[in-house]
């Protein structure tokens, strides 16, 4: 089961608002290679924003 960490590595999604706000989710490395951008909501700005992933 160690195998499926390496398929689906948890990753950092920080805000492009530099709010410091981070969300923590996973993503497939075989289907996504790159680096992940999202577009969810920030409540320290109460709107939504761009979270790219954070290495």
């Amino acid at each position: 089961m160690a195998r499926q960490t390496d398929i689906r590595p948890i990753v950092r999604l920080k805000s492009t608002a530099d709010t410091s706000y981070t969300y923590v989710t996973r993503k497939n490395r075989r289907n996504n290679p790159d680096r992940l951008v999202l577009r969810k909501y920030d409540p320290i700005i109460r709107r939504h924003v761009e979270f790219r992933e954070a290495r």
